[in-house]
């Protein structure tokens, strides 16, 4: 926005015919303002381009997290032999302090343990289709008595499903509440 109305402000002042005069009587041209300008960002530029090859060379060169050498530099440097003369038992009864409250804290927090169900759709599909060729028509609650936990219902009504949409069995619909038998396809 500056370089456009910079611009705008030199094609004005060149169709106008009211030459500026600075301190000497000279005149003055509007473009040499803009032109130092321009200067100075292409002198900027060139410094960042060189700076930020600087930094990928270094960066090249300097291997970064060597925890190894770090502590062993901090080892160096502070001498544990000082620092174990500096405890008392204050120190030690608020270290111990907290490592038992960090504890509770870990025992009070829920967990959660993921079970292995007994039942998988190939194992339940296998089920329904083995009782269904022994019997021409197997009731949907017939299903259910062998099994009668939630996880076993849903896994035996989602193979159900899926044999209907394999077009291995057939379902008729009775009258009430989960009245429906379940058949093979012929």
């Amino acid at each position: 926005i500056l370089v456009a109305a910079s611009l705008m402000r030199i094609k004005a002042k060149m169709l106008v015919p009211r030459p500026d005069k600075n301190a000497q009587g000279e005149d003055i041209d509007p473009r040499k303002e803009l032109v130092q300008k321009l200067l100075e960002y292409k002198k900027y530029k060139s410094v960042i381009n060189k700076m930020s090859e600087m930094e990928k060379n270094q960066l090249s060169r300097q291997k970064r997290g060597n925890l190894i050498k770090e502590l062993n530099k901090i080892s160096e440097a502070n001498d544990i032999e000082v620092e174990l003369q500096d405890i008392d038992l204050y120190k030690m009864l608020k270290v111990y302090h907290r490592v038992t409250e960090k504890f509770e804290d870990r025992k009070a927090n829920p967990h959660h343990q993921v079970i292995q169900y007994p039942y998988t759709m190939v194992d339940q599909k296998e089920m329904i289709l083995d009782k269904v060729s022994k019997q021409k028509e197997l009731a949907f609650v017939d299903l259910l008595a062998d099994n009668p936990d939630k996880i076993a219902v849903i896994f035996n009504f989602l193979s159900i499903l899926e044999l209907i949409q394999l077009n291995l069995i057939k379902i008729k619909v009775g009258q009430g509440f989960n009245n429906f038998w379940v058949s093979p396809i012929e």
